[in-house]
């Protein structure tokens, strides 16, 4: 079931053989009836487990999942931040009508429990997961990529891939590209993505005297091509969960720069794969780029190359998918144990034993795995 439309991928998935439907929840109002179109889907499915990604999608799963019997329903939270007070108490007071809820890093696994959201033995932490082959194909494509783009061989290219809006703090990095002007590498900036941001951007790119460095690509679905065609990648995020594009990055085996917020300290090494600044620091982020723009080729190559070695061991899909498979089967053990009361009457079907309890080992580490030295993401 999606809460999107579905028209970008719906071929794709019926040449897979695999059911769809499409929710609409375009506003609150809407959300009642889609509650019930949801219960309705489900009892002609009959799943085994309901799991549902993004703040909406988990409210409505939660509801619809237990409205129609589905015997296991998880949540996943994907950021340390999603909304408002509002959205929290939502969670909250839904919260057991999950099985279990999943997060993507420990940080943010940390801020759900501190602020209340999700007691700490209902919580399981599972990073994402990257296949790394489309960016060690896409390494060859470097010298054609850039030239499709106009990108001369001696520039400095740096690649910036996320949602025009607000969490991602653009104005920060863009103040941070301006300082790097004057004696070093002549450098760019290449943004990849869309958003209702983008104007406002665009005039303070012009602003800054930098219309000429600046480059807004739009919606881009050839990103392991522009990680290749760029010399690193940079992230102004103010918060996160565990960025994509910085794994994605490392995978292409490119030095990273951003700011230390969610489980962005959890995937990067400090001065070994790349380098994080706090976040809100125009100057902190210039120097920081300034750095990796000094640095020689030997030094980024190496950085990159730690890089995509943490991403092959901690964070391969094998891996990953190894963890849901392993939280489902505890996930539906623990449901056999429990009786099979409407799960809307006052028990619902307790918590599972966490997969891995909050902070009990790293990130991306088979499960069971005892604690070790904590790495990087």
């Amino acid at each position: 079931m999606s809460i999107l439309p579905t028209e970008a991928y719906a071929d794709e998935v019926a040449a897979l053989g695999i059911p769809l439907a499409h929710l609409d929840v375009g506003s609150v109002a809407k959300g009642p009836s889609a509650i019930l179109a949801g219960a309705r889907v489900l009892r002609a499915w009959r799943p085994d487990a309901l799991i549902s990604f993004v703040y909406q999608a988990n409210v409505l799963g939660r509801l619809a999942g237990r409205l129609a019997g589905v015997p296991v329903v998880i949540s996943s939270v994907r950021n340390e931040r999603f909304g408002g007070r509002g959205r929290e108490l939502v969670l909250r007071a839904t919260d057991r009508l999950s099985t279990v809820t999943t997060t993507n890093s420990e940080a943010a696994a940390e801020r759900l429990v501190a602020r209340g959201i999700v007691p700490r033995a209902r919580l399981v932490v599972i990073p994402n997961g990257l296949d790394p082959a489309p960016f060690l194909e896409a390494s060859a494509c470097r010298a054609a990529v850039r030239a499709g783009l106009g990108l001369p061989d001696g520039r400095f290219v740096w690649l910036a891939a996320g949602r025009l809006d607000a969490q991602k703090d653009y104005p920060t990095l863009l103040a941070a590209l301006a300082r790097c002007a004057g004696p070093g590498p002549e450098h760019c900036l290449l943004v990849a993505g869309q958003g209702r941001l983008r104007p406002d951007l665009e005039r303070l790119t012009g602003q800054l005297g930098m219309a000429d460095r600046v480059r807004f690509l739009g919606v881009r679905s050839d990103i392991p091509e522009l990680v290749a065609a760029c010399d690193g990648v940079v992230l102004s995020s103010r918060f996160e969960g565990l960025p994509n594009v910085v794994m994605e990055a490392m995978a292409g085996a490119r030095p990273v720069v951003a700011t230390r917020v969610g489980g962005t300290p959890e995937l990067v090494e400090q001065g070994a794969s790349g380098l994080l600044v706090d976040a809100g620091d125009p100057a902190a982020l210039a120097s920081a780029m300034g750095q990796v723009m000094a640095a020689s080729p030997a030094s980024r190559e190496a950085m990159g190359a730690r890089g995509r070695t943490i991403v092959a061991e901690r964070y391969s899909l094998a891996s990953l998918g190894e963890q849901w498979l392993g939280l489902l089967d505890r996930c539906l053990a623990e449901r056999g144990r429990h009786d099979s009361r409407s799960p809307l009457s006052a028990d619902v079907p307790g918590a599972v034993t966490p997969a891995r309890p909050l902070g009990a080992d790293r990130p991306g580490a088979p499960l069971g795995s005892q604690p070790e030295t904590p790495p990087p993401r």
